[in-house]
């Protein structure tokens, strides 16, 4: 069964998106099928990932969006649908993604409408609860895939809640800056308390012909985004240092104390992933090329050093990949 990575913040701005993207498409080039689902109601993922008449077919009514696929839930019409995933341009391997839509957000409301009574027991109010789970496990399974990547909006919402309830794990990317500090401190109190009530509902169904989320996504760690380089130890400037001192102190505090006593931490050492840096103007090169950036050249508009700097930034995103790798065997 695929393992499911959620790519998670409760601060936005941090380059969430641009990272799975990237990281998406070096698994697939080295071996790994790998589903990406966009479920930030921004939908930047999906602008990246495929055509704009694409874009438009997935959110028409017969659509393959991941709304269209759980509308009937939503219009308590009926249960999910089963259309599969799309195919990713310019991807180097197995690469698929389950479109974003706007219309996601109006999930929101219903998810928020049946939390009580699906804890409570009730069949109707759990097949929405775990209609999402339902789905994303439906459309690894259509394109058999390894790894299964899921771009989150940034809140600690009704949406985000069902979601993280179907991750084996997450990652939470951070830009070195006083929010995403700030950003941290309730989201482990958050998860811990949905953790108790996933137990609860997960202790009380019994009906293996209705798959609910267990509730336990596991915390891998963190990613530092957007950080300016210098040629010191840490890399970074002396102003985004100080603030990059403090990330590690604020996850072991906030994150990793209260998820570990839950058994929903990875056995490392240190949290921090990886670190990405501010790859400045390449970006809207490679958001209009829809490639990533190490796939761009002089044909998307790179001149000069930027073409090798585009070809080499792969390596930022090595240290991850091989971890993410690891993890896929577990």
């Amino acid at each position: 069964m695929a393992k499911t990575i959620s790519i998670f913040n409760n601060k936005g701005g941090v380059g969430k998106t641009t990272y799975l993207y990237h990281v998406s498409h070096l698994l697939s080039q080295r071996g790994s099928t790998v589903l990406m689902v966009d479920c930030d109601g921004q939908c930047n993922l999906t602008a990246y990932s495929l055509s704009d008449s694409d874009i438009k077919k997935a959110w028409s009514p017969a659509g393959n969006s991941i709304f269209r696929n759980i509308e009937p839930v939503y219009r308590t019409t009926g249960d999910i649908r089963a259309r599969g995933p799309s195919p990713v341009i310019n991807a180097k391997g197995e690469l698929y993604i389950v479109p974003g839509d706007l219309k996601l957000s109006d999930f929101e409301d219903r998810l928020g409408d049946t939390w009580s009574g699906a804890r409570g027991g009730s069949e109707p109010d759990l097949r929405a609860q775990s209609a999402l789970h339902r789905y994303i496990q439906w459309a690894a399974e259509k394109v058999g895939a390894d790894l299964v990547m899921i771009d989150l909006g940034p809140n600690l919402g009704a949406l985000n809640r069902a979601v993280l309830a179907t991750s084996d794990y997450f990652i939470t990317p951070v830009a070195p800056d006083l929010f995403s500090i700030q950003g941290t401190e309730n989201l482990g109190a958050k998860l811990v308390s949905w953790r108790k009530d996933w137990d609860l509902i997960n202790a009380s169904w019994n009906d293996p012909e209705l798959s609910i989320p267990r509730g336990r996504p596991t915390y891998l760690g963190y990613v530092v985004q957007r950080h300016n380089i210098r040629s010191n130890a840490t890399g970074m400037t002396a102003g985004w240092q100080i603030y990059g001192n403090d990330l590690e102190p604020a996850i072991q505090n906030n994150i990793v104390a209260k998820l570990g006593p839950l058994n929903q931490v990875a056995d490392w050492e240190d949290y921090k992933l990886g670190q990405i840096p501010n790859l400045h103007s390449l970006i809207p090169y490679s958001m209009d090329a829809k490639k990533p950036i190490f796939y761009c050249n002089s044909s998307d508009g790179l001149r000069g050093a930027h073409i090798a700097t585009a070809r080499d930034s792969a390596e930022h995103f090595r240290e991850i990949v091989e971890t993410i790798e690891e993890v896929s065997t577990w």
